[in-house]
């Protein structure tokens, strides 16, 4: 059975992933990355280093994100973001920004998967870029699809 997700669910789907892809374009050519990221309504958050990606969304600000979880080919669901990216600048802002990341990023990050043995980890230091760019994209549109077996 294929369907449409309700805001509701396409706010789990965002909450409960932690790497999405971004879609953006410049110039006539589209561009698509992987990229870790938080949700917080109405916003997506990351982080990057400078590059080509934050070079497109520098020049043309319009973008896309997707999301999915695939259980196998008929059971999925699948989320569709539009919205504006805002690079932060401000201190207070991009302190706040970077702890959203963290936070969701965190478990993932001291998962019994990359620490298998249940052996002691050191506390993991984030430290600061130089060159990392914290930015957000303004959610403006979501759209999300599902198929689940019905068998």
């Amino acid at each position: 059975m294929l369907g449409e997700l309700t805001d509701k669910q396409i706010n789990d789907v965002l909450e409960s992933q932690f790497m999405g892809r971004i879609g953006c374009q410049a110039k006539g050519k589209p561009y698509i990355v992987p990229i870790g990221y938080a949700f917080e309504d109405p916003y997506i958050f990351a982080r990057s280093k400078e590059g080509l990606k934050i070079e497109i969304m520098r020049e043309n600000n319009e973008v896309c994100f997707q999301v999915d979880i695939i259980e196998n080919m008929v059971n999925w669901r699948s989320v569709i973001l539009w919205g504006t990216y805002e690079e932060i600048s401000d201190e207070v802002e991009i302190q706040t920004a970077t702890d959203i990341i963290m936070e969701k990023m965190a478990p993932v990050i001291t998962s019994e998967t990359l620490n298998p043995q249940g052996q002691p980890m050191a506390p993991v230091i984030v430290e600061k870029e130089k060159k990392a760019i914290v930015f957000r994209i303004k959610i403006t549109k979501k759209s999300g699809r599902y198929e689940k077996s019905v068998n």
